[in-house]
């Protein structure tokens, strides 16, 4: 398995940083692709997060005829029963830890710590959260699915066991179908995950209310630490 490191866009607040939300793009996309979202959130100066907007490696993509866009691992097919490219998820899980352990080393603690992403990246969220040997703040996937889900009862670690999961998906999603995040919703709930669960009549797209509703968890699940 390669190691890749990931260049990253980072927005700084205003004070010192006492959490950071580290967000995954979707397939195609870049860091940039979120960056109007952290002004739309209207987030009080407290707590104060430093946002980590990581850019996925350039690599072919089967289901877009081979052609190479960023992307956290190849696609076959959105499809439960499709093979899937597990050494890309982990060469991307990998990278992402070192984020996290960045943010760590930075003097952010685990549990203030988000990981979040929209379709491959709340995917990459969801298996990289999940898997972490330290309790982290939540989980944010957003239009999304939790890849391997076979592998998951062997290498979930009991950190996490209890983390704040965020999914919420479109009722029109063409491109994730609405029965894929709820199989794997459901299995997660059925593993025992506190899954906060939400829909919205939009297609693979994220829109206002699901921004109020991001909003109000993140708030949840970074409140403001006492002085």
């Amino acid at each position: 398995m390669r190691s890749i490191t990931l260049e990253s866009v980072r927005i700084e607040p205003k004070e010192k940083p006492d959490s950071a939300v580290i967000l995954m793009h979707g397939l195609g996309a870049d860091g940039h692709d979120f960056e109007s979202l952290v002004p739309e959130l209207h987030l009080p100066v407290a707590p104060s997060i430093r946002w980590i907007l990581p850019h996925a490696q350039l690599r072919p993509v089967t289901i877009n005829g081979g052609l190479s866009m960023p992307a956290w691992f190849d696609i076959a097919d959105i499809d439960h029963r499709a093979a899937e490219d597990e050494t890309g998820i982990r060469e991307s899980a990998a990278a992402i830890g070192a984020l996290v352990r960045a943010e760590r080393d930075s003097g952010i603690a685990p549990d203030r710590i988000i990981l979040a992403g929209f379709s491959q990246g709340g995917a990459m969220a969801l298996f990289t959260a999940l898997r972490w040997p330290e309790r982290l703040g939540g989980v944010a996937a957003l239009s999304c699915w939790l890849p391997l889900p076979d592998t998951l009862t062997a290498e979930a670690h009991r950190a996490n066991s209890a983390v704040p999961l965020f999914m919420a998906h479109g009722t029109m999603d063409p491109m994730v179908p609405l029965h894929v995040a709820e199989e794997s919703r459901d299995f997660l709930r059925t593993n025992g995950y506190p899954v906060t669960w939400l829909t919205y009549p939009m297609p693979h797209s994220v829109c206002m209310a699901e921004v109020a509703d991001l909003r109000e968890w993140l708030l949840g699940a970074l409140p403001v630490p006492s002085r």
